[in-house]
């Protein structure tokens, strides 16, 4: 099959732009062998990768990345692996009780993945750390939206406690939240120094990563694949497909997936006078009351103390978004974050990107053999790093015919709901989005 389009990424990956550089990985170049291929060097790929490894000990394994380690969609996450319910289609985040409990498993068993990569690779606490997180609340309704989801955390037996307006502002130093909901088992990462460091620890267990190698073709022959790069080619008998929405263009799960762009900027550092006037933690996390609103970071470490917000979504079938989007969403950050720090009005953002996510209508992953020996981890639903995390293991898992009761569980998800034909999908979409961000008003 000939690989219909390459991703395309706007804007830099702030995450990686504030860490030091580091030397490229060669391309490939020339023919190689492999006992396992892995398309996509992102948290799926990564995760496919490790798990490989553990289970096929002196295998040979490649990686292709269309890109560089850290430049795509792995590093213009946020950084949440969120361990409990997260439904970006819902008012409060919470869904059927029993879906969500598998939900939690599934989560908490891929921040384990990550947790055990981090010792393992010897991370530290910058690149991943057990902090928990907080649902903020800006306004009455996201107030109620906490509340709704707290009574449904505590149904499930799982722990979070209501923080009241001054316990905000001692967090954030912002008078701008009425409270927020604070759950304890979310992960944080610095994304790109998370997946740098896996990628780094991955080739000292002997995995070949490569990057700047985008897959052009991928064919089946004589019982095995042949992947074909700009420059080279690698065969192996088994192959991961590790490359999220991206799934549709080598032909897989087509009207199926909806593609969305989320954006984000990052301000440059900030002085230590600014710090001083901002006053708070040097390092917390929040993500909106109400799903549609306004996640906000800060951060303290390499490359300085900054503040990072991401709003508003588009819906994008062809995977790109036009030159001149990111300027156009630049003032909806900047009036985000005005409104939210008027103490460090003054700070400019450094670095602004936008963030390919997929979703399925009835979120589902895209997932399991797709051809013969070819295995899909695909699909994260908004939620990349800890669900990309576990459909890499457990892709892997499936390939190796290794068996447990989460890849059962896994396998037992129906296929993506088909969409409705173009334009509709896209047109419904659209407007599903803007109505909601009009709802949700200061929490955006």
């Amino acid at each position: 099959m000939q690989i219909r389009r390459l991703p395309r990424d706007p804007g830099p990956a702030g995450w990686n732009a504030i860490l030091p550089p580091e030397d490229p990985r060669p391309a490939l170049r020339g023919a190689k062998m492999a006992d396992w291929l892995v398309i996509g060097a992102g948290f799926a790929g990564l995760a496919a990768a490790r798990r490989l490894t553990q289970l096929c000990p002196g295998k040979r394994i490649v990686v292709l990345e269309a890109t560089r380690i850290a430049h795509g969609p792995a590093g213009r996450n946020s950084g949440f692996m969120i361990d409990l319910p997260h439904d970006l289609t819902s008012s409060n985040y919470g869904g059927n009780m029993d879906a969500d409990r598998y939900r939690i498993e599934m989560a908490r068993a891929g921040i384990d993945f990550a947790a055990e990569a981090a010792q393992e690779y010897g991370l530290g606490l910058e690149a991943f750390a057990r902090t928990g997180k907080i649902n903020a609340a800006a306004t009455e309704r996201g107030h109620q939206h906490n509340l709704s989801y707290a009574k449904h955390l505590a149904a499930m037996g799982e722990t979070n406690e209501m923080v009241d307006a001054a316990g905000m502002r001692a967090l954030t130093g912002s008078d701008y939240y009425l409270g927020g909901l604070f759950t304890p088992g979310t992960a944080m990462i610095q994304p790109a120094l998370f997946v740098r460091g896996v990628a780094r620890g991955l080739k000292g267990a002997g995995v070949d990563i490569l990057e700047m190698s985008p897959v052009i073709g991928l064919e089946r022959c004589d019982g095995a694949w042949t992947a074909t790069t700009p420059e080279g080619s690698v065969r192996a008998p088994k192959a991961v497909l590790a490359v999220n929405g991206h799934a549709e263009s080598f032909g897989f799960f087509r009207s199926r997936l909806l593609h969305v762009f989320t954006y984000a900027s990052m301000t440059r550092a900030l002085t230590p006078e600014e710090a001083a006037a901002l006053g708070g933690a040097p390092n917390w996390a929040c993500t909106p009351a109400d799903p549609m609103g306004t996640t906000v970071r800060r951060v303290s470490g390499t490359g300085g103390n900054r503040i990072v917000v991401r709003n508003r979504f588009t819906c994008d079938p062809s995977m790109e978004v036009p030159d001149g989007r990111i300027a156009a969403i630049a003032r909806a950050h900047d009036q985000a974050f005005q409104a939210r720090f008027p103490m460090i009005g003054g700070v400019e953002m450094e670095y602004r990107w936008g963030g390919r996510l997929c979703l399925s209508w009835n979120d589902v992953p895209a997932f399991g053999e797709v051809s013969e020996d070819l295995y899909a981890a695909c699909c994260q639903n908004g939620l990349g790093v800890v669900r990309g995390t576990v459909a890499g293991m457990l892709a892997a898992e499936l390939a190796t015919g290794h068996q447990s009761a989460l890849l059962d569980q896994f396998l037992s998800n129906a296929l993506p709901a088909r969409l409705p034909p173009e334009p509709i999908a896209r047109i419904g979409a659209t407007l599903t989005i803007r109505w909601r961000e009009f709802c949700a008003g200061r929490e955006v």
